[in-house]
């Protein structure tokens, strides 16, 4: 007989799972907005985008604003989960130097989809605009006479977490934070391990965008997705590399609508 207290933990634990698994959907439908952009840009017939791109394009499809407002339910969503993630460790990182670095890309994860929810909010809203966020201490951030430098630092962000990315899905660590049969796994692992590389390979691009490119680039408006695609179609038999990577990218839209699907939600501690 459930007692009151396993059901109000019940009850909470199928709220976070709600919360991620819209989360990671709404993630999946941004990510493969991006690569269907890349691989029509490699053939020509389209532009390249980042999120914000993605955003814009549903807001132009029939009941676009509805579909905009889903988005943010699934960003928020998304945004609470990470924060979950990072704040309680349901997942048992712990405390060491490699958990706090998980913990903390976790936060920065959090912050990314923030900002990309106010921008969605800006798009229904004009009074929302992310750009008016920025706020005075970006300002005198700018302001200060070596500013610029802090891009090499910023550039440690998509490093970190291109490499990650990559180590996860080339050892396909994925795996176990997936419930689901044997056979449904066997198209989840390639696809899965394809979109985490891919996805890395182009945060990679950015950190060498920012490496390279140095005090050309702001601290607040570093490049980002869209401008390392097109970097990767300048290059030598662009159109196949940016063709690959736009498959890629399609790959990890498909790994996330999985998560959304079978991932193993585990309920923070604070809860147990």
């Amino acid at each position: 007989m459930l007692t009151t207290t396993d059901s109000a933990t019940d009850h909470v634990s199928r709220n976070i799972a709600w919360l991620a698994r819209s989360g990671y959907a709404a993630r999946g439908v941004v990510y493969l907005i991006i690569g269907a952009f890349a691989l029509l840009a490699a053939v020509g017939s389209a532009k390249t985008v980042d999120s914000e791109g993605a955003i814009r394009h549903l807001l132009t499809q029939p009941y676009g604003e509805i579909l905009l407002w889903i988005m943010v339910v699934g960003l928020v969503a998304f945004v609470t989960w990470r924060l979950t993630q990072a704040i309680t460790d349901p997942e048992g990182h712990g405390r060491d130097a490699k958990a706090l670095l998980i913990r903390a890309g976790l936060i920065g994860s959090a912050v990314t989809y923030g900002l990309l929810t106010f921008f969605t909010l800006g798009l229904l809203n004009s009074d929302l605009t992310s750009a008016n966020s920025e706020g005075d201490f970006l300002s005198g951030l700018l302001s200060w006479q070596y500013s610029n430098y802090l891009v090499y630092l910023v550039a440690l962000v998509p490093l970190g977490v291109g490499i990650a990315h990559i180590i996860k899905g080339w050892k396909a660590k994925f795996e176990k934070y997936f419930q689901t049969s044997a056979q449904v796994m066997r198209w989840v692992r390639p696809i899965s391990r394809a979109g985490l590389i891919a996805r890395g390979v182009a945060l990679l691009v950015v950190a060498g965008m920012l490496f390279t490119g140095g005090t050309r680039y702001k601290p607040t408006s570093p490049p980002g997705l869209e401008d390392a695609l097109n970097a990767l179609l300048n290059l030598p038999l662009g159109a196949f590399w940016l063709s690959l990577v736009g498959l890629g990218l399609i790959a990890f839209a498909l790994y996330s609508l999985a998560e959304a699907l079978w991932r193993r939600i585990d309920v923070p501690a604070v809860f147990d």
